[in-house]
């Protein structure tokens, strides 16, 4: 008596529907990559804190040019002294982290990096892609403006505001080679600019490409 034919399994095919989605995993490369680049182009720390630099403000339009002109050539250290001071509030305040990272992680693993098929199903009920997008966006406007979250994020950047604003108008940018300060946006910068956008487009794209 024959045997019955055995039928091959493509191990590849389970193997990218148990990996990492694709979009996903670009959009951690990039996330790696940007933060390593923003480390490289940063100025070394003993310039930004020269005693020696430091000095009073002739005027308001002295200090205004004080902080351009500073802002443009540390603005890589000064984006980590922001993003220390979010992280010490974030840290001090577990209820605000733990909100926070939920909600990152509803965004990520259940609209912008989940196949749009099968459909979502939660508590036995099927979410179409509209209704998931709508539940995100009331809880993303709860979170911020209901709960402390909001008052914990803006009050760090105010502080961390506070800070950089108060050291560019005291560090006298006189010793700093400015011919660098026009320079094009890179690194952390890049999320804050039009390479944030398209970074962010780029990395995004093929999620939201499936649910046009």
């Amino acid at each position: 008596m024959a045997s019955p034919a055995v039928l091959p399994i493509n191990n590849t095919d389970t193997a990218q529907q148990i990996g990492p989605n694709p979009a996903f995993r670009s959009f951690i490369n990039h996330i790696s990559t940007t933060v390593q680049t923003g480390f490289a182009n940063r100025r070394p720390w003993s310039e930004l804190f020269d005693r020696s630099a430091f000095s009073k403000p002739e005027s308001f339009s002295d200090a205004t040019l004080r902080i351009h002109k500073n802002y443009s050539y540390f603005r890589i250290n000064y984006l980590c002294l922001l993003a220390a001071v979010l992280a010490f509030s974030l840290i001090t305040n577990p209820f605000s982290l733990l909100t926070l990272s939920a909600l990152l992680a509803a965004w990520l693993f259940l609209y912008l990096f989940r196949p749009s098929d099968p459909p979502l199903v939660l508590f036995g009920r099927q979410f179409s892609e509209r209704e998931t997008l709508g539940v995100l966006i009331v809880s993303t406007v709860a979170v911020i403006f209901v709960t402390s979250v909001g008052a914990v994020l803006v009050s760090a950047l105010m502080v961390g505001l506070g800070i950089v604003c108060t050291h560019s108008a005291f560090r006298a940018p006189e010793d700093l080679f400015l011919d660098d300060q026009e320079s094009p946006a890179t690194g952390f910068l890049s999320f804050l600019g039009g390479g944030a956008t398209n970074a962010a487009a780029i990395a995004v794209a093929p999620a939201v490409a499936a649910r046009v």
